[in-house]
């Protein structure tokens, strides 16, 4: 499942953010990257810990367990603190699959990567290329959207993030560990779930709304893993 999340920052917003990025020092962008992964990656990065960007991944992630949408797709159980990353003159990353398991600097806690989450804070003019490309059951998708706006997609995807020739690319991305690991599993609450509120909003004393809620939440209590 691939689920975009439009507007969790506001533009306001995002101006002051990458106000604050285009004048912050970067490092190298492999600081973080698995063996395999650090040969195809070439972009810059906000170190983890880096004040900025625990500000900014705090503010996010508020957000996003207060987003019904983003709770009802992604099931969070744990989530690895939002990194930062930016890619310029000819900034790039390879395909590859993120390392199934992450660990933040610092802390014992082990975050199993079920989903992968990438936040825009460059606008597609602001920057040629730079898409994120990412190869799912329907193909090769390509994911360019506006400043403020989230895509959420399975961290078993072979992704890639293109070339960018012109401008730079701000983003922010981070992994969550999902209480139901299986994908499949997941798109099916996630549209049950759907139907559900559908179905409270059209006609909320429809009889079938219990047994529907209900099947729901014996599906989720015998996949969940906490």
């Amino acid at each position: 499942m691939l689920l975009h999340i439009p507007g969790l920052f506001s533009r306001e917003e995002v101006l002051r953010i990458r106000e604050a990025l285009e004048q912050t020092e970067w490092a190298d962008g492999k600081i973080t990257a698995g063996h395999q992964s650090a040969k195809a990656k070439h972009n810059l990065q906000l170190p983890e810990g880096h004040p900025l960007a625990k500000e900014i991944g705090t503010a996010m992630l508020e957000r996003l367990w207060a987003h019904p949408q983003f709770m009802s797709a992604a099931l969070p159980h744990k989530v690895f603190p939002p990194l930062i990353n930016c890619y310029r003159a000819g900034g790039s990353f390879d395909f590859h699959i993120d390392n199934a398991i992450r660990q933040p600097r610092g802390s014992h806690e082990r975050v199993r990567t079920d989903l992968s989450s990438t936040l825009f804070f460059s606008d597609p003019e602001d920057y040629d290329g730079g898409e994120l490309e990412i190869q799912d059951t329907y193909g090769v998708r390509q994911v360019k959207l506006a400043a403020g706006d989230m895509v959420l997609y399975p961290g078993t995807s072979l992704h890639k993030v293109n070339a960018v020739t012109r401008g730079a690319r701000y983003a922010a991305f981070f992994w969550t560990q999902s209480l139901v690991r299986e994908d499949s599993q997941r798109t099916l609450l996630f549209e049950m779930d759907g139907a559900i509120q559908q179905l409270t909003a059209d006609m909320p004393d429809h009889p079938a709304l219990i047994q529907l809620t209900g099947s729901y939440h014996n599906l989720l209590r015998r996949w969940a893993e906490v």
